[in-house]
């Protein structure tokens, strides 16, 4: 009887994590910078890997940030996805700090390099898709132009950094790009990001109902896993909401 009821489902909760094989690991970018993060791996067959580029750091932002930190808890273990986080430079999680400065979406074109490169030469990733969260969507833009990557998924994108020639280069180059945009967003809502985002024909801008810039609560949560597992495992969705 005991053996039965230990075997039974529990709702996911936030501080619910899945089984997972994690490993820390520091990563040195071209310019000297030693970058900490963890890679988060299935136990499973591999659907894919997502590369997650934190908010801004000097609001707080790093490689904990609740939705990244969720999604390397529970993706793994429910959609066989891989995830790689990582503090950009200068920033501080539980894992520890990156060297160097926050350098204003500048030197950390060379995080992103490394990290990119990381995962192709060291973790031998086969399908890698970018995902950017508010200054990490800016960092995707400029800096995550790798032909090796499927393509980027955006989270409540504020084009702060990204310049008219980022996105440019994004719509010539035509790979999947798919944003997700909160209705009540702090810097760029719907119907303005349909026009900022114009000249990327291949856009999906997916309209997300009564979501704020920073996704809080779990229903939010449980929107952006799903989204993200919609294009890399959609044989996983939807998303169980007990494991």
């Amino acid at each position: 009887m005991l053996d039965k009821i230990a075997d039974m489902p529990e709702l996911i909760r936030p501080s619910t994590v899945l089984p997972a094989v994690r490993t820390p690991f520091v990563v040195r970018t071209e310019d000297g910078i030693d970058l900490v993060g963890e890679v988060a791996r299935t136990l499973d067959e591999v659907a894919g890997t997502i590369l997650m580029l934190h908010p801004l750091p000097t609001a707080g932002g790093m490689m904990d940030s609740h939705v990244y930190k969720k999604a390397a808890n529970r993706l793994p273990a429910m959609a066989g996805i891989n995830v790689v986080r990582f503090n950009t430079r200068g920033t501080t999680s539980e894992a520890g700090t990156s060297s160097g400065h926050f350098d204003n979406a500048v030197s950390e074109r060379f995080d992103v390099e490394a990290m990119i490169n990381y995962c192709f030469d060291e973790l031998k990733v086969e399908k890698l898709w970018v995902v950017g969260w508010s200054f990490g969507t800016d960092l995707a833009l400029k800096f995550a132009r790798d032909k090796r990557i499927k393509g980027l998924i955006l989270l409540s994108p504020p084009l702060r950094y990204s310049t008219e020639e980022d996105l440019q280069w994004w719509g010539a180059d035509g790979r999947p790009v798919i944003a997700l945009v909160p209705e009540h967003d702090d810097y760029l809502q719907p119907e303005a990001a349909r026009k900022s985002f114009a000249p990327l024909k291949q856009i999906e801008i997916i309209a997300v109902e009564d979501a704020k810039h920073l996704w809080v609560g779990e229903p939010a949560v449980y929107r952006v896993l799903s989204e993200i597992t919609k294009v890399i495992a959609p044989n996983r969705f939807p998303l169980p909401e007990e494991f």
